[in-house]
């Protein structure tokens, strides 16, 4: 245990809490057990006035997924500690990539050590006499309090046996975001709750009006079926290569559908179309009382470690159009700022491939893949060369994935000569960024895993596909940086509504907008910096101001047409 030696004291802490979908949780109890003492102190309602101990840097607080702690000092109004080290971060590190039986909570992670833990019906019973709020009896209220000790025993059992696997300087980074995250969920995003009332009072009736509308089009709905068949037609008529899966038929996935509409325009409203219709379900989008969508996070979630937040909770999730509803209050106003071309950039600094950093530098970095590649003359604009600078760009965004030839072709819709010939270029303009490359993938089969810059980790198993292992450097880091990033933005007090994969949400007075947008910049650089050894990822900011709403363009036809349909969303 010497690496936590450093701390004077070390505090296993959870919180009992009710909370409402879309609002902020309301604490009903709270258990705090110092490690090494083992001196317990046990919290109802009413006592919860202060943090009975010390939140300085001095002490250490352990918790599992403590987002939900945090979220309740915010609750509280506490202040929140200055150190955290979070077992459900480090669990979800250790095993990224690996199985995990009995699942990602913590009665998952003390199974997967062979450690004891509550039955999970009981968890379950204790959890709905939460849910189902006061008053509680003393009776409850003691089997509360019991429970959540229980909880705080767990992770005292929990530390030890994971602690040999934990880099604890870069675990308190992660430890660091998951205040971070509980202050972008106490935050929200601001919903505009008359148009939302409207659309889900009429979603119903809305549906076949929005297949007729739509569907005019295109000519491949039947009823409320869409028909494979006259899809398959409709892209014949366009030109369209669609992808196929090895059976032959269309690949219908949405996967498929987000990705072709891209590269082609006129896909996007059938997908919105479809997406809408089979997954959209407005009453789980979870806004508050308040007017705030706010939802669990899902911090490391994913492989690469990105949140992954429920996407019929989120206002950002799959139906793009339903973005519409983002509008900031009265004197208020939001901005949404993202990395420009981030992964572009974070391969060329990994790397260390001069030409590609100077292609990044230069603001257009396929445009300059090009120029550098002799495809297209020195003085070319995006406007004199667009075509070429689009096929440069689908190259170069396709290298990242670890995409060959064939792969390629059907994406740019060419034979795959041209597509091999485009690969080419790409190895011969960036031969330091290949060689990194295939030391990426040679090195993860090799040892098993990869990591990223402060530490997150995937596993790498026998089936695996060797051209995903490229990628992982550049997702894991750019989850890094976000992280960080969100980090930075809230310490400097700029509210944070949500990250958006490799972007922020923000929000402040109107008056103070532009200056709020200069400083989160500054942060998104600085941890851009910080992540990348000095090389600086450029950012992009779009302000919206009240009465303006946040509108994506690839939804903005769907959000039109809906807003015809209920007699106007913008009012």
């Amino acid at each position: 245990m010497s690496s936590l030696n450093q701390f004077k004291e070390i505090w296993l802490v959870d919180f009992e809490f009710q909370q409402l979908n879309g609002e902020k949780p309301a604490p009903v109890c709270m258990v705090g057990r110092e490690y090494r003492s083992g001196r317990i102190v046990r919290l109802w309602q009413h006592q919860l006035s202060q943090p009975p101990f010390s939140l300085d840097a001095d002490n250490l607080f352990v918790a599992y997924y403590s987002s939900a702690e945090w979220n309740c000092h915010l609750a509280l109004d506490w202040p929140v500690p200055a150190r955290i080290l979070d077992l459900y971060a480090e669990f979800r590190c250790l095993t990224s990539g690996l199985p995990t039986p009995c699942g990602f909570g913590l009665l998952g992670a003390l199974s997967y050590f062979g450690l004891d833990a509550i039955d999970a019906s009981e968890k379950d019973s204790m959890r709905q006499l939460v849910l189902r709020g006061g008053p509680w009896s003393d009776a409850e209220q003691a089997a509360l309090l019991h429970y959540c000790q229980s909880d705080v025993d767990s992770l005292a059992r929990l530390l030890p046996a994971m602690l040999p696997a934990i880099d604890l300087p870069r675990s308190l980074i992660r430890g660091r975001y998951m205040i971070a995250a509980a202050r972008m969920e106490s935050a929200g995003v601001p919903i505009d709750m008359t148009a939302l009332s409207k659309i889900r009072n009429n979603w119903d009736g809305l549906q076949e009006r929005l297949i007729e509308n739509i569907d005019r089009d295109y000519g491949v709905y039947e009823g409320r079926t869409f028909k494979s068949d006259r899809w398959s037609a409709w892209l014949d008529r366009k030109g369209i290569v669609w992808p196929r899966l090895p059976s032959g038929s269309l690949a219908l996935d949405d996967d498929t559908f987000r990705e072709m509409a891209r590269t082609h325009s006129e896909v996007g409203p059938i997908r919105e179309l479809r997406t809408s219709l089979s997954q959209l379900r407005l009453n789980e989008l979870a806004v508050g009382s308040d007017g705030r969508n706010r939802c669990l996070l899902s911090a490391f979630g994913s492989r690469t470690g990105r949140n992954q937040p429920s996407n019929t909770k989120f206002v950002f999730g799959p139906a793009v159009w339903l973005r519409g509803l983002i509008r900031p209050e009265p004197g208020m106003a939001i901005a949404y700022l993202d990395y420009e071309q981030q992964e572009f950039g974070i391969g060329a600094a990994l790397a260390g491939d001069r030409a590609m950093k100077e292609a990044y530098t230069t603001g257009d970095p396929y445009l300059a893949f090009a120029k550098q590649a002799g495809a297209v003359p020195l003085d070319a604009t995006k406007h004199t060369h667009a075509d070429e600078r689009e096929r440069f760009k689908v190259c170069a965004l396709a290298v990242q994935y670890g995409m060959e030839a064939e792969g390629l072709a059907r994406k740019l819709e060419d034979s795959p000569a041209r597509a091999k010939e485009l690969l080419r270029l790409h190895r011969a303009t960036y031969p330091v960024y290949w060689k990194w490359s295939d030391a990426i993938r040679d090195y993860a089969i090799l040892h098993g895993k990869l990591q990223a810059t402060f530490g997150w980790t995937v596993r790498v198993g026998e089936n695996v596909n060797p051209r995903s292992l490229r990628n992982f450097p550049l997702q894991a880091n750019g989850g890094e940086m976000l992280r960080l990033a969100c980090c930075l933005a809230t310490e400097h007090g700029i509210t944070v509504c949500c990250p958006v994969h490799d972007a922020l949400l923000i929000e402040a007075p109107a008056s103070e907008i532009d200056d709020t947008v200069k400083r989160c910049q500054a942060a998104m650089e600085e941890a851009s910096r910080i992540v990348l050894a000095g090389f600086t990822i450029r950012t992009d900011a779009k302000i919206i101001r009240f009465p303006e709403r946040y509108m994506d363009k690839r939804g903005a036809g769907m959000w039109e047409v809906i807003s015809g349909l209920v007699g106007g969303l913008d009012e």
